[in-house]
């Protein structure tokens, strides 16, 4: 039995739940709704405020997607009554961000700043210090548009300027060293 699988997901009051043919879950919030559809072979069960997901067999594909199935679910009911965000920070010299109305505009070095609309769910901020937060109620939605943010201007190695994520390490390189070894003129 998979460990992650077979763990109940607790539904808080607020949440209501909603499981239609072929495997549909929708799930509403205080935040919003999110709706998904799972494999039709995994079953889902809503008893007692948890919602339980069990797989048919110890099939390979039933195994896999028995831990995935819930991860989604759980992610679902976390999104709607909490939300998700992700921190990027922003280094170097004349790099920074602004809101202008729900848009956020970056200057990163180039010849024009770079303006990013928001998709449908998510939402930006900019704190102190060059910092930009990307939040909303889709986990995956979020890290695809901070992913995306990233790879604008992604950190590089000698100098760390670029954008990163929030605790993110970034492996430093050595710069360029002097004349020491065996033909340099002494």
């Amino acid at each position: 039995m998979s460990r992650i699988g077979k763990r109940p997901i607790p539904v808080p009051k607020n949440v209501t739940i909603t499981i239609a043919d072929g495997n549909v879950v929708t799930v509403k919030g205080p935040k919003g709704q999110l709706s998904q559809a799972f494999h039709p072979s995994m079953q889902l069960s809503l008893e007692d405020g948890q919602l339980i997901v069990s797989r048919p067999d110890d099939a390979k594909l039933h195994r896999s997607l028995h831990g995935l199935t819930r991860t989604l679910l759980a992610n679902m009911v976390t999104g709607v009554t909490e939300g998700f965000q992700k921190v990027l920070e922003i280094n170097g010299v004349g790099y920074r961000a602004q809101l202008q109305g729900k848009s956020l505009q970056l200057s990163l070095g180039f010849s024009h700043p770079v303006v990013i609309e928001p998709p449908d769910g998510i939402s930006f901020g900019v704190g102190e210090r060059n910092t930009i937060i990307v939040s909303g109620i889709d986990k995956q939605k979020v890290g695809d548009v901070a992913a995306n943010i990233r790879k604008l201007r992604p950190p590089e190695p000698y100098l760390g300027k670029g954008i990163k994520y929030q605790g993110e390490v970034i492996r430093r390189k050595a710069g360029k060293v002097g004349k020491t070894g065996k033909g340099a003129k002494k």
